[in-house]
């Protein structure tokens, strides 16, 4: 593995946030048998995993298409994740997962799309396909790697929030946002050098 492949896979786990996700996906799938939770955690996964992949082999023509400069896109791509960073380590007050609950096995929505594969995690494989030097394998790999752990963590979700509690899982979520807020503070400054022609170092 490479110190690229590693820095991809940490920034889509980081991202996909399975540990900000689980209550979320607790009140989502309360209704469900366990067997059938498990299930649901698994198709969904799958389908975001789906997505991102052919985000990877589409990003050069929407590039194209939306006549978008790849600095534009480090820098908008930057903005969003810091923008995420900040909800990460300052969450909004009067949030109530039990106000998300709904009848019903999800499809899609809102657990694949927007939960997993949102709009920071296609911007960011858009933006990382499109970097000179990455090999698309080696990007669908760490996209596998990714949606793997991410499934892990969330089949193992109602243990975890028995385990950590609610100050436990906000506490690892916010440190994963700290961790977000250098990256994303790093694509801007790389981005912003690369549209204002600076030298890179």
């Amino acid at each position: 593995m490479t110190p690229d492949f590693l820095a991809t896979v940490v920034l889509l786990l980081i991202l996909l946030d399975p540990l900000g996700n689980i209550p979320l996906l607790i009140s989502l799938l309360r209704p469900l048998a366990p067997a059938r939770r498990q299930h649901v955690v698994l198709r969904e996964n799958a389908i975001a995993a789906a997505l991102l992949i052919v985000f990877v082999f589409i990003g050069d023509w929407l590039l194209a298409a939306l006549r978008l400069s790849p600095s534009a896109l480090e820098i908008s791509g930057g903005l969003i994740l810091f923008l995420i960073a900040m909800g990460m380590v300052f969450p909004r007050r009067g949030h109530d997962d039990d106000d998300l609950e709904r009848d019903g096995e999800p499809l899609i929505v809102p657990i694949a799309v927007p939960m997993i594969a949102g709009p920071a995690a296609l911007a960011m494989v858009l933006l990382t396909s499109h970097q000179q030097g990455t090999h698309m394998v080696s990007l669908v790999g760490a996209i596998l790697v990714a949606i793997a752990l991410n499934t892990i963590i969330l089949l193992a979700g109602e243990r975890l929030a028995r385990l950590f509690g609610k100050p436990g899982l906000a506490a690892m979520e916010r440190l994963m946002g700290l961790i977000l807020t250098t990256m994303a503070v790093q694509m801007l400054i790389s981005g912003i050098k690369s549209a204002f022609l600076l030298p890179i170092g």
